[in-house]
């Protein structure tokens, strides 16, 4: 680029995609519209580029309009983080703490961990943001978060981890279609003329393993959102692949849970954050808590 950018034009540039057209945002920053029109008309001439795709009641970005966001969405999350970071160290007893989550995982961890902690520190509040695996740690080099928990494999020479017990992926079947014949465990082999409903995270290695005994897994869906599968299943579409804990996000009776076998399929969880970077004190003692309420044996 042979400009700068202030600030100020990143905050407005990605305040009117957030929003998705110029009136919403001007509300959103307490601007005129007009002036906020002329600032992206003066942001444009000084880019030399069109960032704003014409003739569309909700803003469509061009292609130099996609990259500019990629780039001002990981700036201000620097900034903004930067700044929660100096006015939050030494505080401990107020603050925010942002943590991005996986469905699976933090449904199961976050309730009762966040339960805990407000009995102690009340006036700490939580953004909390969901997502996939991968967009999970974006936010969290980008700032915008100071916590990730995700089922992904993540760098430890880049983060600083905490590593849950494995634990076991099962499949969950309509009792009224049942498959397998061992009533706590299934047989991959046993799958074989099952449509599956599997997450992303899973599908490669579960095809891998149909296919080392000798079938294609028919795969009727992908999809990450857990609770959306359990209710697939509950609707008689198929049969899913998810870890055991989730089967606390929906109690059904007629639901059956089965533990994968021959070969065993497992996954853990992962809790992590940026090395080389000073948490907040209300981030601390909430790591210090999920120490003492998982990792107990550890």
């Amino acid at each position: 680029m042979g400009q700068s950018i202030g600030i100020k034009d990143m905050r407005a540039f990605f305040a009117i995609v957030e929003e998705g057209n110029i009136s919403h945002a001007a509300q959103r920053l307490d601007v005129a519209q007009p002036a906020l029109s002329r600032q992206m008309k003066r942001l444009e001439e000084k880019l030399n580029v069109k960032l704003f795709e014409r003739g569309s009641r909700r803003i469509r970005l061009t292609d130099a309009g996609r990259v500019l966001y990629g780039r001002v969405e990981n700036i201000l999350g620097m900034v903004d983080g930067t700044v929660r970071e100096i006015t939050e160290i030494g505080t401990g007893a107020k603050g925010s703490i942002r943590i991005g989550t996986i469905t699976t995982s933090g449904a199961m961890i976050l309730p009762d961990l966040i339960s805990e902690f407000h009995k102690i520190y009340p006036n700490i509040t939580f953004e909390i943001w969901e997502a996939e695996g991968a967009r999970i740690l974006e936010l969290l080099d980008s700032h915008l978060i100071e916590i990730a928990i995700t089922r992904t494999q993540v760098d430890n020479l880049a983060y600083e981890l905490l590593v849950l017990p494995n634990e076991p992926l099962v499949i969950v079947m309509n009792k009224n279609n049942p498959c397998g014949e061992d009533e706590h465990f299934i047989k991959l082999e046993e799958l074989k003329n099952q449509s599956i409903i599997i997450p992303l995270r899973w599908k490669s290695i579960f095809e891998t393993n149909c296919k080392k005994i000798g079938f294609e897994p028919e795969i009727i869906c992908v999809s990450d959102s857990v609770v959306q599968d359990l209710m697939m299943v509950k609707k008689n579409l198929g049969v899913a692949l998810i870890p055991i804990s989730s089967r606390e996000l929906l109690t059904d009776g007629n639901l059956v849970y089965k533990q994968i076998i021959e070969p065993e399929m497992k996954t853990h969880t992962v809790i992590s954050w940026l090395k080389n970077q000073t948490l907040s004190t209300a981030c601390t003692h909430f790591i210090d808590m999920f120490k003492k309420m998982y990792l107990k044996d550890n």
